[in-house]
């Protein structure tokens, strides 16, 4: 039996790291596209084929694709904040794109598309399906907008016969979150006793392994042109920091931020970053925008067609504050 090559995008990355562990621990080869300069340590000491490359230049996404039997397309720019953002639409439009035509050419047999459930329909006051109706226009932010503009294009190639499968990772904790992720950041910011007060919202938390094991499934399982959500507990911001006081030990916030202060505060902050420091803002329009609305999905679809099965958070979380103290981000236990 021939071993199966699959490439995976963004493969440094976060979740992209984790795909790769799944799948050389399915007995898989994997071959990562990553930029020039990229930094590799996600991946240090696994066996794979580091490709260079960019999204954003068809001729490398096909030298990349070339060979493989499956493609996980888990690659995009993730900021919340930026001051250009032309390259944040080249790559997670234009190279959704490219990383599409690519395969279809090369002949493939599956495609995976990492999409978000930020691209997806929520109901008022309910929660978010993969068929609850959403549109360009309702898209907070940058990244929101390419990344909805991604999966149409997926959506669209599946149409046409490419075989494109689409999953919408929740917000995924866990170990390895090296920039860190704007949740990692939360996280850090908590443990660091840098977050006296916080803003309600809700999100969908999941293990990072869950979503990397749910990829895996909708290669296999997964029907063509069908979305699925890869989440795991419906948790309130409270909720969450109550959690993380539970397994750390440190105090939660009681301190709750009214939404128009928070809004004043990321207004300052961001004239603050755009004219003198050039950085990101510690809280952006974007994200107290998206505070707005909770972000609970259900991922029924997923268990039911895939045999997704994620797990609590409690075990993830442990080893996000593990990761986030072994490096130095966070400080370490009193």
């Amino acid at each position: 039996m021939t071993t199966k090559l699959a490439l995976v995008t963004g493969g440094n990355g976060f979740v992209g790291c984790h795909v790769v562990r799944a799948l050389i621990a399915r007995g898989d080869r994997v071959r990562v596209l990553v930029r020039e300069n990229a930094d590799l340590s996600a991946l240090v000491g696994l066996p794979v084929e580091i490709v260079r490359g960019d999204l954003r230049h068809l001729d490398s996404v096909e030298r990349a694709v070339n060979g493989c039997n499956e493609v996980y397309h888990v690659g995009a720019d993730y900021r919340l904040w930026l001051t250009d953002p032309a390259p944040m639409y080249a790559t997670n439009v234009g190279g959704t794109q490219h990383i599409i035509r690519a395969a279809a050419n090369a002949g493939v047999s599956r495609i995976v598309h990492t999409s978000t459930v930020g691209a997806l329909g929520i109901p008022h006051g309910g929660v978010g399906r993969e068929d609850t109706p959403s549109s360009l226009a309702e898209m907070t932010g940058h990244y929101k907008r390419s990344k909805y503009m991604a999966e149409q294009a997926a959506l669209e190639a599946a149409r046409a016969g490419v075989p494109v499968v689409i999953v919408n990772p929740s917000t995924p904790i866990g170990a390895l979150d090296l920039k860190p992720t704007p949740t990692g950041r939360i996280i850090v910011d908590f443990l660091n006793r840098r977050m006296p007060a916080y803003v309600e919202t809700g999100l969908n938390i999941v293990d990072v392994e869950n979503v990397a094991g749910g990829h895996l499934l909708a290669a296999e399982r997964g029907r063509i042109g069908e979305k699925y959500i890869l989440g795991g507990e419906n948790l309130t911001l409270r909720e969450f920091l109550e959690r993380l006081a539970m397994i750390s030990g440190l105090p939660a916030p009681k301190v709750r931020i009214p939404y128009a202060v928070a809004l004043g505060y990321a207004l300052g902050a961001e004239a603050f970053a755009r004219t003198v420091t050039r950085r990101a803002p510690r809280a952006s329009l974007t994200e107290v925008r998206m505070a707005r609305k909770r972000m609970f999905f259900d991922s029924s679809k997923a268990r039911a067609e895939l045999g997704y099965s994620p797990g609590p958070i409690d075990a993830a979380l442990a080893a996000a504050i593990e990761f986030f103290r072994s490096k130095g981000t966070a400080k370490s236990a009193a």
